[in-house]
């Protein structure tokens, strides 16, 4: 049945799409010859015309981009991202083909209108469509079959994550293995009978979450779900060492997964990684420099010693660097290795505040010029805790392949301070692979409203 409702669906799903292009090109029209007052331009059936490519334009790249398979288990700031960057690209292609066409008087002011209305449609459009299919599967419809095969750590966590997200609307309708059945699914047999299992459940799709100890047996059953015409899909038995986007490089034809391939190891990436934190910076050091006077005279005032805190911490490339903070604290023995809680008796009454408004971390923004640091990015922590974390933590030392941040996912998920390391570290490794600009700008925008009121960013 999910054949069928998909099938459905994406041909709805096409020409939902061709038709809200082109209405997006008669309201830019309206907008900029009507609300705005337009003048000159060509005749409206240029405009019609004009749509009617638009429209199919939209639809090849689209497809072309991926945008028509099945997102299901896709986040929607991908999807967004995404549909947003192949309509910036068709709009220019618009544009370039007018320019070689010589239709001068093709209203330019049209096709930025003609952007900003198409991308909030389209964008609105596969949200509603989003909640309301996940409304639908949470209710038990639209749901796509699965036969799932093994009986390992990888099986078992696949498991939990489709019962815990039931709107993505997997049904697990049994399990084949050696091992027996588990986790409340029912057996439908062995290794030996999946042929016989498939040819006759017809599944929409099979996932293959072999342990390490049945390895062997991988290509045979992907050999029959390649014989009877299933779709398969691979949980390697080495998943939790796995990043979240895993690349894949090509040696003459062999396939290598790159552990740690990040989106910042592209060099287009990390210059406007880059550029943002140098703009950023510049901007918010000229926007708070008042405030870090008034915290300079009240750290000076309130208690004797420096007026700013420098501790090494550990940086990007594990290389030591000093970070700058306004000091919240009495002069103390502990102050480069101790750990800082909630009720520490160490701190001034005025570092109390500065500490509860984050105002002790603007000294930062100098780190973030120099380059030791990034607006948006793990936080840094001392040598002394690298040191014990790296051996008690998997994947710890993963976080410095980025430029540490004054913000990051992980403080702005509640994962600062005196909180759990481990989850703190999963934030910060889901950041790292799953970075983008958009990624930064959620992130800055939930630190202004959720951590500059609460207890500062550890």
């Amino acid at each position: 049945m999910i054949k069928e409702n998909q099938r459905f669906l994406n041909r709805l799903h096409i020409l939902s799409d061709g038709v809200l292009v082109f209405l997006s090109m008669l309201a830019a029209h309206w907008m900029r010859f009507s609300l705005f007052d337009g003048v000159g331009g060509l005749p409206m059936r240029y405009y019609l015309w004009l749509g009617a490519g638009a429209a199919a334009l939209y639809l090849v790249s689209f497809g072309a981009a991926g945008l028509y398979r099945s997102h299901r288990a896709v986040r929607f700031y991908k999807e967004a991202s995404r549909t947003l960057l192949v309509s910036a690209l068709d709009v220019l292609i618009l544009t370039a083909v007018l320019f070689a066409l010589h239709l001068d008087n093709m209203s330019r002011w049209l096709l930025g209108f003609f952007y900003l209305v198409s991308s909030a449609l389209l964008l609105g459009k596969r949200m509603c469509l989003r909640v309301l299919l996940h409304r639908f599967r949470a209710k038990g419809y639209n749901l796509k079959h699965v036969v799932l095969v093994g009986s390992g750590p990888a099986a078992k966590r696949y498991l939990s994550k489709i019962r815990a997200q039931k709107n993505l609307g997997y049904q697990v309708d049994g399990v084949v293995s050696d091992c027996g059945a588990w986790g409340g699914l029912s057996l439908l047999g062995e290794y030996a009978a999946l042929e016989e299992i498939l040819t006759r459940r017809k599944p929409d799709e099979v996932v293959l979450a072999i342990p390490a100890e049945d390895n062997a047996r991988v290509p045979g059953l992907i050999s029959v779900c390649e014989k009877t015409g299933t779709k398969a899909s691979i949980i390697p038995f080495y998943a939790a060492y796995l990043p979240s986007n895993p690349q894949i490089d090509d040696l003459d034809g062999l396939a290598l997964i790159n552990l740690r391939r990040i989106p910042l190891d592209n060099l287009g990436n990390a210059f406007l990684k880059r550029a943002e934190d140098i703009l950023g910076s510049l901007v918010l050091i000229l926007l708070t420099s008042p405030l870090m006077l008034i915290a300079a005279v009240g750290v000076k005032l309130s208690s004797p010693g420096p007026i700013l805190f420098c501790q090494e911490r550990v940086g990007r490339d594990k290389k030591v660097f000093r970070m700058y903070k306004f000091r919240s604290m009495r002069v103390n023995a502990k102050q480069q290795t101790g750990w800082s809680t909630d009720t520490d008796p160490r701190k001034t009454r005025f570092g109390a505040l500065i500490r509860k408004c984050s105002i002790d971390e603007l000294p930062q923004l100098f780190n973030v010029l120099r380059g030791d640091m990034s607006l948006v990015g793990p936080r840094p922590e001392v040598p002394f805790y690298v040191e014990q974390f790296k051996e008690e933590i998997p994947r710890y030392m993963v976080k410095h392949q980025v430029r540490p941040g004054i913000t990051g996912w992980a403080q702005v998920c509640g994962f600062r301070g005196d909180t759990s390391i481990e989850k703190r570290i999963e934030h910060d490794l889901y950041y790292i692979e799953n970075w983008n600009l958009l990624f930064d700008v959620k992130i800055l925008l939930m630190t202004v409203f959720k951590a500059v009121n609460s207890e500062k960013l550890k």
